[in-house]
């Protein structure tokens, strides 16, 4: 089933805090994704903290994202 992210926090140690359309917050934690690519830009905890909603997921100031399937489930239930 498809969820879309409503709200997301980026919080230390490189973990997000997603709140999806089905009223679910999870903990996504975005560590293992840093060596892979573009992503390693994200590394820095400044340019981490920029993550926010763009349409129904997750996207930073350097335009990458993340598909909200994938985000939905790779992630912890708080």
């Amino acid at each position: 089933m498809y969820h879309g992210v409503k709200s997301v926090k980026a919080i230390e140690g490189h973990k997000l805090i997603i709140g999806f359309d089905n009223g679910e917050f999870r903990v996504f934690n975005v560590k293992p994704l840093l060596s892979l690519g573009r992503f390693c830009e994200l590394t820095s905890q400044q340019e981490f903290m920029k993550a926010k909603v763009s349409f129904d997921t997750v996207e930073w100031e350097n335009g990458l994202d993340l598909d909200p399937e994938y985000l939905y489930e790779r992630s912890e239930a708080m």
